[in-house]
C-alpha cells in the first residue's frame, strides 16, 4: 500500500485545527473555573476529528482492495460512536447535590459534545462551520452565562 503523506499531513494540520477551537471552547470553561477545562476540551476535539479522518482513510483503504460494490461503509457510523463515546465521558462531570435539589456539569458536558462536533466539523474539511460554531458557543458559555447569573441574582433578590 503506498502511503499518502500529504494526506497525512493534512490531517497533521487538522489536528492543529481542532486543537486550537477546542481550545477556544476550553478556555472558557477553564476560566468559569469548570473541572473539563482547556486540555481536556482541546483533546476531545481533536480525537472526534481524528476518528472521523481515521474512519474515512480506512474507508478508502478497503475501497481500494475489495471489487466495486464488495465493501459496504457508513461514514455516519463514526459520528454516532463518537456521540455516545462524549456523551459517556460528560455524564461523569455531571453531579447532583445530597439533596437532590441541583445539579452541576450539565454545561460542562454539552460543551464536551459542541467540541466533539467542531471536531467532526475539521474533520470534513468544514472549517467556516467549526469557526461559526466555536463562536457560537463561546457567545453561549461566555455571553449568556452572564445573563443567567444575572437573572439567578434578581431571582434571589426577589424572593430573599
Amino acid at each position: 500500500m503506498l502511503i499518502n503523506y500529504s494526506e497525512e499531513l493534512l490531517i497533521l494540520l487538522q489536528a492543529l485545527v481542532a486543537i486550537a477551537f477546542g481550545g477556544i471552547m476550553g478556555w472558557e470553561r477553564e476560566a468559569a473555573g469548570k473541572w473539563a477545562g482547556f486540555r481536556t476540551h482541546m483533546l476531545v476535539c481533536l480525537s472526534a476529528m481524528l476518528f472521523v479522518r481515521l474512519g474515512l482513510a480506512l474507508i478508502g483503504d478497503a475501497a481500494a482492495r475489495f471489487p466495486t460494490g464488495a465493501l459496504r461503509a457508513d461514514p455516519t457510523r463514526t459520528i454516532e460512536a463518537l456521540a455516545v463515546g462524549i456523551s459517556f465521558i460528560g455524564a461523569g462531570t455531571i453531579f447532583r447535590d445530597r439533596s437532590g435539589a441541583a445539579m452541576q456539569g450539565l454545561t460542562t458536558a454539552a460543551g464536551l459534545l459542541a467540541a466533539a462536533s467542531i471536531g467532526i466539523a475539521v474533520a470534513i474539511n468544514r472549517y467556516v462551520v467549526a469557526c461559526g460554531i466555536t463562536l457560537i458557543c463561546l457567545f453561549i458559555l461566555r455571553t449568556l452565562g452572564r445573563v443567567e447569573k444575572r437573572s439567578k441574582l434578581n431571582q434571589q433578590r426577589k424572593s430573599g
